[in-house]
């Protein structure tokens, strides 16, 4: 049932092309907005307050990234998501560097307590602190294996109301109703910067048309990046595969190739 339903949310995605607005870091932007365009969504990468509110009026999703965090930045972000709870839309948070330094960790908790539709998307060490516990990190990388975040992730769905995606080399995500773990990926994703960015953003387009748990969007990227890794000689050709087989995926590759399970 849940293979059928991300197969599905594929095809949903193409048909109806959800429009994304994006806050998201200087880093990340061209990959990801490539990633959206690839599955089939359209990407607007949106950073002025001057056109938020009527942006979020017609948007399906907003996804916030605080990568490149700044006090320019985050009056932006906590407007954006005051205009996305004033449309019922909902708030796609990627704490990247939660634990890295207090102004990262003080604005996600901020920005985690304000959305009232939230799913959260980041790796082990980023859910571990933004629940308040001890994480081990350097800089945005994690040191933390997704499993170690298990418990965290389930306080966060508790305090927020939230949808939890861990990734890492096994993905889970975490709902009230169940924890779903996915197998795909590869060894290689790590080395290509913005991965867990592009999940980010793809999470966006999947709940723009209705997944507001996050598992369509990890299961396609674990799936595509598995199989882009295939292919490639390394991190660089890695990203060029990754978005053609985003471009070709079909719902027959996608249910034949996902390692899923429920916990």
């Amino acid at each position: 049932m849940l293979i059928e339903q991300i197969t599905q949310a594929l095809t949903a995605v193409r048909q109806q092309k959800p429009l994304v607005v994006n806050i998201t870091n200087y880093v990340v932007m061209n990959n990801t907005a490539n990633a959206l365009l690839a599955i089939g969504a359209s990407p607007i990468m949106a950073h002025s307050k001057q056109e938020m509110a009527e942006m979020m009026s017609f948007a399906g999703a907003l996804v916030i990234n605080i990568g490149t965090l700044d006090s320019v930045w985050t009056p932006r972000m906590i407007y954006a998501v005051e205009q996305a709870n004033s449309n019922g839309k909902i708030v796609v948070f990627d704490p990247v560097g939660c634990g890295a330094s207090s102004l990262r960790t003080e604005t996600s908790r901020e920005i985690a307590r304000l959305a009232n539709k939230l799913i959260i998307r980041g790796n082990a060490s980023e859910i571990i602190t933004l629940a308040g516990e001890q994480a081990q990190s350097k800089g945005v990388d994690a040191l933390d294996s997704s499993d170690a975040a298990l418990g965290a992730a389930h306080f966060l769905v508790e305090e927020y109301g939230a949808s939890v995606v861990i990734s890492g080399e096994t993905d889970y995500i975490v709902t009230k109703e169940q924890t779903v773990q996915l197998n795909n990926g590869h060894e290689m994703m790590p080395y290509v910067t913005g991965m867990g960015c592009t999940l980010t953003a793809l999470t966006g387009a999947f709940a723009a048309i209705g997944d507001e748990t996050g598992l369509a969007a990890a299961a396609v990227l674990g799936v595509v990046g598995e199989i882009a890794a295939e292919q490639a000689r390394g991190p660089g050709s890695l990203q060029m595969h990754l978005l053609d087989e985003l471009y070709q995926l079909d719902e027959e590759t996608l249910a034949t190739r996902l390692k899923l399970q429920v916990r």
